[in-house]
């Protein structure tokens, strides 16, 4: 079946960014994965290819477009070269939407420009200590001063990728208390100067996967943050944070099939090499076997990602086809992963090799941006149940 979902100008994108991950990434990725993350100045050069600007209005210095398409090819790319691009992917994916669809014209005149040339990266920050998927049981406060200059933000958050590296957060944080009859109500979203006196960034996560994205704690004592930060309007946070979640589990969930897909890749050249008893591991039934119902479950999990890609662009993606997107791509990924280092028999277990680092980034995808047991009750619950 001919896959239809890109043109020639997403191929002819994903050319460039393959040379791009060949030249500046491949030969450097051992230094990164040993470091645990990304050196800052390899954001400037995504910057400088285009990357951060696709979705940008052109005003701001971006391309102007409105697609999804051009991060899934990046998505494919990567998982294909067994890299990653560090904290960069919650710069466009999560914290993007927020400012285009929150910020001013005096904000986006001040935000989008150094984010296009990665001058200023961002993060989201909304998971605390103690809350997890529980959004709506943040503690973290921003009281307005008594001048209404500034809101001072108290509080700390956990589990923040990019959080090392970020010039502007977006935090939740409580403006008001929560209603008796609505929990959800008085959260609010800042766009926070990590320069701020009172912020600080707490240690870098010991991560089991996704070893090169810094993802740190933050604390707030006292941080001044001036109301024209202030994304939309106060208390309405947890709104905008829904609007945005079925963008948040497409990412989760075509990044999911991509690992997928890289995994039998990895694992077909590696059979195909190795000979045990005098013949290639390819050549065994049992090899066949499994590579071909991995390859199955892959087609599958690529025609969900495309569907949902297709309705993400189309505006029409629900939060429960979301949810059932990444609970679907990201269960197949774990079970193809799974089958695919087993065929690599001892060495799938060494770092070295690309299928080990897939198979511990691969992890999370069940767990960050709502677990699959909260991707199971929204759809639970769309279906009436």
């Amino acid at each position: 079946m001919k896959r239809t979902v890109f043109n020639e100008d997403h191929e002819a994108f994903r050319e460039t960014i393959r040379a791009f991950i060949e030249a500046e990434v491949v030969p450097v990725y051992d230094e990164w994965f040993a470091a645990g993350q990304a050196p800052r100045d390899f954001y400037y050069k995504l910057g400088e290819l285009g990357v951060f600007g696709i979705n940008v209005p052109e005003e701001y210095g971006g391309a102007g477009l409105d697609t999804h398409k051009f991060e899934a090819v990046q998505y494919e790319e990567t998982a294909r070269a067994g890299v990653n691009f560090g904290g960069s992917g919650v710069h466009v994916l999560l914290a993007l939407p927020y400012i285009k669809m929150l910020a001013t014209d005096e904000q986006k005149k001040r935000y989008l420009p150094k984010f296009v040339s990665g001058e200023e990266m961002w993060a989201l920050a909304m998971t605390e200590p103690g809350t997890g998927s529980d959004v709506a049981g943040m503690k973290t406060t921003a009281k307005l001063s008594e001048d209404g200059t500034h809101y001072v933000l108290n509080g700390a958050k956990t589990f923040i990728t990019g959080g090392v590296h970020a010039d502007r957060v977006i935090v939740c944080a409580r403006t008001s208390a929560p209603r008796e009859d609505d929990r959800r109500f008085g959260i609010s979203l800042f766009a926070v100067d990590t320069k701020s006196e009172g912020y600080s960034v707490g240690r870098k996560l010991d991560k089991l996967g996704l070893r090169t994205s810094d993802t740190a704690e933050l604390a707030f004592v006292d941080v001044k943050v001036p109301v024209e930060d202030l994304l939309g309007e106060e208390n309405k946070g947890f709104h905008y944070l829904g609007r945005n979640l079925p963008s948040e589990r497409w990412g989760i969930a075509f990044g999911a099939y991509a690992q997928a897909k890289a995994a039998v890749r990895f694992a077909q050249q590696y059979v195909q090499d190795r000979t045990v008893f005098g013949k290639t591991v390819a050549s065994f039934q049992n090899t066949k076997f499994e590579l071909a119902a991995c390859q199955a479950e892959v087609d599958a999990a690529e025609a969900v990602a495309d569907r949902a890609l297709e309705a993400l662009d189309a505006g029409e993606l629900t939060p429960a086809e979301a949810a059932s997107a990444k609970l679907f791509c990201t269960e197949v990924a774990h079970r193809v992963i799974d089958k695919c280092l087993q065929l690599h028999g001892g060495y799938g277990y060494m770092n070295e090799y690309p299928i080990a680092r897939l198979y511990a980034d691969n992890r999370v995808n069940r767990i960050y941006g709502g677990t699959s047991e909260v991707m199971k009750s929204i759809i639970a619950k769309s279906m009436g149940l």
